[in-house]
């Protein structure tokens, strides 16, 4: 772990639908290289390249360019990337691998992860030689470093959970809204009517927060973060939060 510089997302949305239908794709912008299958409890399915049925995914399977993931009820996935990161989800997520530059002694490594839906958590290696950028993106901000641990959470009015666990986290937002990922799946048979969130004014004022380890910031759905604030590891634990550590103990 000491060679090692690890960070960690946890990203959860609820987004007011069936958890089984109707859910938008997160997008994990990965770029040249693949990731691959490396643990895999529960079932997950791939939409090849975005085209053609859903398929069932199995361990040691690569994901590429414009392949769709989504992973079913009380599954576990990880997948190792080139550099020997991790990029875990839980069940009930959906993203969609886009790009990945996984950097090196001369290029920087460039990872964006953009979730709308479900749960994400990332154990990135320290890179070598050029500085690179790994961040994690809601709709109303985004969190970026070059190598900490801290996770994400997206509630149902969007409004959002940051906290540090290492280092610090840039978080940012304001500005040009960011846009969600289009759903994926073929389309489903709506009930009726119900009830949705009316319209809110979201602030268009770009501003940075800074957060260090066990500080968190709250983000409300109109984009405007609130005062950074501790928090402690009895209010952060729960299972998932515990199977991902124990897996990075591993690595």
């Amino acid at each position: 772990m000491k060679a090692k510089t690890l960070f960690l997302i946890a990203f959860l949305l609820f987004c007011g639908f069936a958890p089984a239908e109707a859910k938008r794709a997160a997008t994990l912008d990965i770029g040249k290289g693949s990731a691959t299958v490396s643990f895999l409890k529960g079932s997950a399915e791939i939409l090849e390249l975005g085209k053609g049925p859903w398929t069932s995914l199995k361990l040691s399977d690569a994901l590429e360019e414009g392949d769709q993931v989504r992973t079913k009820e009380g599954a576990q996935m990880e997948l190792v990337l080139t550099d020997n990161s991790r990029l875990r989800f839980a069940g009930n997520s959906e993203f969609k691998v886009v790009r990945m530059e996984a950097g090196g002694p001369s290029a920087p490594r460039d990872v964006n992860v953009h979730v709308a839906l479900g749960k994400a958590w990332a154990n990135v290696a320290k890179t070598i030689g050029a500085k690179g950028n790994f961040a994690i993106a809601c709709d109303q901000a985004v969190a970026g470093v070059r190598g900490t641990v801290y996770r994400m959470n997206i509630d149902a009015d969007r409004s959002a959970l940051v906290r540090v666990y290492d280092g610090k986290v840039h978080v940012t937002g304001g500005g040009k809204a960011m846009e969600a990922p289009k759903p994926i799946g073929p389309p489903t048979r709506i009930s009726g009517p119900t009830p949705i969130p009316g319209p809110h004014k979201v602030s268009m004022e770009e501003w940075t927060v800074i957060i260090k380890a066990m500080q968190q910031v709250r983000i409300g759905a109109d984009g405007v973060p609130e005062k950074p604030r501790d928090f402690t590891e009895k209010e952060d634990r729960n299972e998932w939060v515990e199977w991902n550590k124990a897996r990075d103990r591993e690595i």
